[in-house]
């Protein structure tokens, strides 16, 4: 899937510096979920074997695991770009008459709630990575152990990115009960931060002895 949808880091970043509307910062936090994944998976890999006989099971199970959770976080990368195109596709709409004005500002309202899915996606992603990262920290070899804190720190980068999508689609959307749901959905974002905050800073404590 990967190949498919996503171009080589080069291109991708050629194009995310470059002056148009996709990709930008959602596609980026997908990517960074993608990064964090990968990472943890990494360390789950190196915690294989004779030494690690106890863990190895739960080991190969979260690469296994992780795999579908990069592989989704590109997904949500793809999403994005398309889902913004098409919020910039709803705002280009003539607005000339009074039944222009409403066709238009009702495919904002359709493609605004169509932006939140993919930010919204990433975070459920990033929630598991979370699990996934203090139990490797807990568990994983101890010589890629900064990866684990890392991958987490992508991982919490990749949050901070669906939070803010989340509330500058979340500021756009008229329907006050979709609203009220986002801003409670935010909340909970903001405390998984936290948790991935706590791996962090768990991570360092233990790779400065």
């Amino acid at each position: 899937m990967a190949e498919a949808i996503t171009p080589t880091i080069d291109t991708f970043l050629e194009e995310l510096a470059a002056r148009q509307p996709t990709p930008g910062g959602g596609a980026a936090a997908g990517l960074a979920s993608a990064l964090g994944a990968a990472l943890l998976a990494m360390v789950a890999n190196y915690t294989t074997g004779k030494r690690y006989a106890e863990v190895e099971n739960e080991m190969r199970s979260f690469v296994a695991e992780l795999e579908e959770l990069r592989s989704r976080s590109l997904q949500a990368m793809h999403d994005d770009e398309v889902a913004f195109a098409a919020v910039g596709a709803a705002y280009a709409m003539p607005r000339e008459t009074d039944e222009e004005k409403q066709a238009r500002n009702e495919a904002i309202q359709e493609a605004v709630l169509g932006a939140v899915a993919p930010p919204r996606a990433i975070a459920c992603i990033v929630e598991r990575l979370a699990e996934i990262a203090a139990s490797i920290a807990e568990k994983g070899n101890r010589n890629v152990l900064s990866d684990v804190g890392i991958g987490a720190a992508c991982a919490r980068a990749a949050l901070d990115g669906a939070i803010l999508n989340v509330a500058i689609n979340a500021a756009q959307i008229n329907d006050q009960r979709v609203s009220t749901e986002l801003i409670a959905a935010l909340a909970d974002m903001d405390a998984l931060k936290g948790t991935l905050g706590d791996v962090v800073n768990d991570v360092r404590r233990k790779v400065s002895g």
